[in-house]
């Protein structure tokens, strides 16, 4: 089989899942439609306590079962979330009869754990990425081809969900601007917090944001999200990348890179220029996408997006200012879909951004260019 064929075979069965689908009401589980969504939340570290509280602000949400490997975690947790039930297995977890599950697990857990919900017929809110490595992120794929189609999988790239995003991404797709002809996005922020206290047997696994095999390195971890950001706003993946990084200040703990910088190129010649780190100081930080298109450019980020489409030259742009949490956004449109049957199954975007996370680190990695028909098939 051709690159091309495979890529196309592979995107297929991509876009089989991209939209939003409505169900009929009798679909939806029991009186689901007219009552409280019960949640699950599988891994109970900082930022699954942290946006299960999203998930118990909302009147239509309840967290209803906990489970973690830790008893310190779980002893937190069930403080925060009173009467919810307490497990150690997650598999006992999906057993009950909640009807949703946040998986906030360790990435490198999320295709072992999603493929485990979708056997159990579950709404599924997860953490991104879809996992560490191709593999892992076919086994994803492959879960989600057989997914229940009645029931809401969403994943947590924020961005998607939030309305300023939405109306910047509705911009650039409708032409206005013109074509896209260049793009550049970067994450530079600061060090990542750091757990201490514990046994030296468990290091990994309480740091794992530090270990490029329990995480996947910064680029598939955290920056991701630009990369998904990229990816919709272009309505496809990148071919190919090449790439450099290291280790310039955090060289204290872990494997991972703590800088990095990264070229792709689309289909239709587009480059798209990428940069990272997390030893900004000062103050210092630069967490956006930018699209520069025939007729003007647009900059996006959680805090908004700058519209230049001015004839003058240094006109300053028009500023629109993002109210509010996009991730509340995310968990909130989850909620409300799984309820009342507006279901999606954001799997396969998330693979897809996923991949496209691999092959620039790989590519860092190898010290050469890597393809993303090569990474799919690795």
């Amino acid at each position: 089989m051709s690159n091309e064929s495979s890529r196309r075979d592979f995107s297929k069965s991509m876009a089989a899942g991209l939209g939003v689908t409505l169900v009929a009401p009798s679909a939806v589980r029991g009186s689901q439609a007219n009552s409280a969504l019960t949640v699950g939340l599988i891994g109970a570290g900082r930022r699954g306590v942290a946006i299960s509280g999203i998930f118990a602000r909302n009147e239509f949400a309840r967290i209803a079962a906990i489970c973690d490997i830790y008893d310190d975690q779980i002893a937190a947790a069930a403080q925060k979330f009173s009467g919810a039930k307490v497990f150690k297995d997650y598999r006992q977890l999906l057993a009950s009869d909640v009807d949703a599950v946040y998986i906030a697990t360790p990435p490198f857990l999320h295709p072992e754990h999603f493929e485990a919900a979708v056997k159990a017929r579950k709404h599924i809110f997860m953490e991104k990425p879809a996992g560490v490595d191709p593999a892992g992120c076919r086994r994803v794929l492959e879960a989600a081809k057989k997914a229940d189609k009645s029931k809401r999988i969403s994943v947590d790239y924020q961005q998607r969900y939030g309305k300023d995003y939405r109306a910047a991404c509705e911009i650039v797709k409708s032409g206005q601007l013109g074509g896209i002809k260049m793009v550049r996005a970067a994450w530079l922020s600061g060090d990542l917090p750091r757990r201490s206290g514990h046994p030296a047997g468990e290091e990994k696994m309480r740091n794992w944001l530090f270990y490029r095999e329990y995480s996947g390195d910064i680029i598939v971890e955290q920056d991701c999200h630009n990369l998904d950001v990229v990816n919709w706003f272009m309505g496809t993946h990148p071919l190919r990348a090449s790439g450099y990084g290291g280790r310039q200040v955090r060289t204290d703990i872990g494997n991972i890179m703590d800088n990095l910088a990264a070229t792709f190129i689309f289909p239709n010649g587009v480059v798209f220029s990428y940069s990272a780190n997390q030893f900004s100081s000062g103050g210092f930080s630069d967490v956006s996408e930018t699209f520069l298109c025939e007729k003007g450019s647009i900059t996006v980020s959680r805090q908004g997006y700058s519209l230049y489409n001015k004839p003058q030259r240094n006109a300053p742009p028009e500023r629109v200012v993002t109210k509010g949490d996009i991730t509340a956004d995310a968990v909130n449109e989850f909620v409300e879909g799984a309820r009342t049957g507006k279901v999606e199954n954001a799997a396969f975007f998330a693979v897809e951004s996923t991949l496209t996370a691999i092959m620039a680190r790989e590519a860092i990695y190898k010290g050469q260019e890597m393809s993303y028909d090569r990474i799919a098939r690795m």
